[in-house]
């Protein structure tokens, strides 16, 4: 049965939004969305958090100042997921622009794992560079900065996870660093670096590095800004929801760069009606691939080419690692679901799985897969080689993650040999004899954190439409709002009758749905369930979409079903 819950909203408010001229539909969603007026729903640029209050960002701004205009090599080292490629390409576009010699280099996850490891350090030495910049990475990296330190490379770190309790010796830059004032704890790496850009451009602009020319245009940044920050799943708060549709923006005007118009070419999409769930499903996971399962240097370089020419073969091969990605997640999950078999989910807090012939480049996506099938928070584990195995996870609403695995470390001290993540996502190392001890401990502070209220799934919907609310304007306005992780894509709920059904593309069913007339009034709506075959019954309950069908050159409204039961 659906566990449905209508997510409520001040009635007070929603007038009040419809009152500074916000459409109904929208004033009522964004209510129950914790939005409280106008003000939170800035789009335009300057109405972007000013960087001041970022601690450290200015005098950060003043190192790289003083290094271009030393002529020093700077290196930047990136992570090998789609925050920190986006952010490699931020720094590497930005600060060329602004006159600095600079280059990249990202780990591969399999020889070297995550972040500024010694190393990495070491690597990054035979290129002599004066100063490291991380970016997506590096708030945990005191071993990496110290062995930097020790070769006379200094380093500046630009990074959004939560630290450890203890720093870097570096200089650092991160919203979520201890004493840092700046509003917006939600930044992807990629917003970090932009925030440390456009102090860098004041600084350069105040030491009169500019002249006569014309300043860098730092907002041709924002599509791989909005890019990184989607696929991140940060929450979307305010500031955030600001950059992404100033990067959707430039998207649909026709002003992407060459590399996300080549990503939305091998998807066979159109950046020009991007949204943010096609950066979230469509382009971020064809960027991710290359991390997970070879190199990304490939997803940096094409998002760095400079026309469509050199974009396009690298884009292809991006879409061409993501179906072979497909393929391994889908292998993994069948053999994840048989080791369940004997299982029974429902008795425990939490799932944490190992098996040595899993992929360790697909391990988070299976654990977001799992935590969203049982609703309990996941830790998947691969073999890592040399006797360690090397895990992701994910939580449910509830439970902290990375607080979690801090809560098993101060447990069972060495049992983890390294950790890091925030509250939805988190990885981890262990040697191989410790996962039965690690299952059991993380399975009781999941137990001790987690009610059996928050074991229980509850889908979320804005309720009801009246009859008069199902336009094709609407429908519009939706695909144009920035929705994601904190500000959750609206979803409908209703009865109906199912009028006609059939199947399309061998395994999605397109439907012919009816609602009785009401005191709400009746409808008749076309219907998509994408991954279903079978025929559904003539009357089901149904959680959807309200969205806009493109097809042959006509637009209609469509009903995209979530979740559905017979009734």
């Amino acid at each position: 049965m659906l566990n449905l819950q209508v997510r409520p909203f001040p009635a007070a408010v929603s007038r009040a939004l419809q009152s500074a001229g916000i459409a109904p539909l929208l004033a009522r969603l964004y209510a129950a969305r914790g939005v409280t007026g106008p003000d939170q729903l800035k789009s335009r640029l300057a109405e972007l958090l000013p960087y001041s209050n970022m601690k450290n960002i200015e005098a950060a701004a003043e190192r790289l100042a003083d290094g271009i205009a030393r002529g020093e090599r700077m290196l930047i080292v990136g992570d090998y997921d789609a925050d920190g490629a986006t952010a490699s390409a931020v720094a590497m576009t930005g600060l060329a622009a602004l006159g600095a010699k600079v280059d990249y280099l990202v780990p591969n996850r399999f020889e070297f794992g995550y972040g500024l490891s010694p190393e990495i350090v070491a690597l990054a030495a035979e290129r002599k560079p004066d100063l490291l910049i991380t970016v997506d990475n590096g708030i945990a990296a005191n071993a990496g900065v110290e062995a930097a330190n020790k070769l006379g490379i200094a380093v500046l770190v630009t990074d959004h996870h939560l630290p450890g309790d203890t720093l870097p010796d570096a200089l650092i830059v991160n919203p979520n660093q201890p004493g840092c004032m700046f509003p917006s704890k939600h930044l992807a790496g990629v917003g970090v670096m932009f925030y440390v850009l456009l102090a860098l451009r004041a600084e350069l602009r105040k030491r009169g590095a500019f002249g006569t020319q014309a300043e860098p245009n730092l907002g041709e940044l924002l599509d791989l800004v909005a890019l990184g920050t989607v696929a991140d799943v940060v929450k979307l708060d305010a500031n955030n929801r600001l950059l992404v549709a100033q990067g959707l923006k430039r998207m649909r005007e026709g002003r992407a760069r060459p590399g996300i118009q080549a990503l939305f070419a091998a998807a066979m999409k159109k950046a020009g009606k991007a949204g943010a769930e096609d950066l979230g499903f469509v382009v971020g996971p064809r960027l991710n691939a290359a991390g997970r399962l070879a190199d990304m240097t490939v997803g940096i370089e094409c998002l760095l080419a400079e026309d469509m020419a050199h974009a396009l073969p690298l884009a292809r091969e991006l879409d061409q690692l993501n179906r072979a990605r497909r393929e391994i997640e889908a292998d993994m999950q069948d053999q994840a679901l048989a080791l369940l078999d004997g299982i029974q989910v429902a008795d425990g807090a939490s799932l944490t799985l190992f098996d040595p012939a899993w992929h360790q480049g697909v391990v988070g996506l299976l654990a977001s897969r799992l935590k969203e099938r049982h609703h309990r928070p996941t830790i998947i584990f691969a073999d890592g080689g040399d006797g360690l195995l090397k895990g992701s996870g994910r939580a449910i609403p509830g439970l902290h993650l990375r607080d979690a695995l801090d809560a098993v470390d101060r447990r069972a001290p060495g049992l983890i040999l390294k950790f890091g993540g925030h509250a939805a996502a988190a990885g981890l190392t262990l040697r191989r004899e410790g996962f039965d001890q690690f299952k059991a401990l993380f399975e009781t502070v999941a137990q001790e954190s987690l009610s059996a209220a928050d074991l229980t799934r509850v889908i979320e919907t804005d309720g009801e439409l009246s009859a008069a609310e199902f336009t094709l304007e609407n429908a519009q306005s939706l695909a144009e709002t920035v929705w994601g992780q904190g500000f959750p894509t609206p979803l409908f709920q209703a009865e109906f009758n199912v009028q006609s059904q059939r199947l399309v593309g061998e395994k999605h069913l397109k439907l012919r749905l009816s609602q009785p007339l009401t005191a709400k009034g009746g409808i008749q709506a076309d219907a998509i369930l994408f991954n279903q075959d079978s025929p559904l019954p003539e009357r089901i309950q149904a959680v959807y979409r309200l969205e806009v069908n493109e097809w042959n050159g006509s637009r209609n409204l469509q009903l995209n079903l979530a979740h559905w039961e017979g009734v």
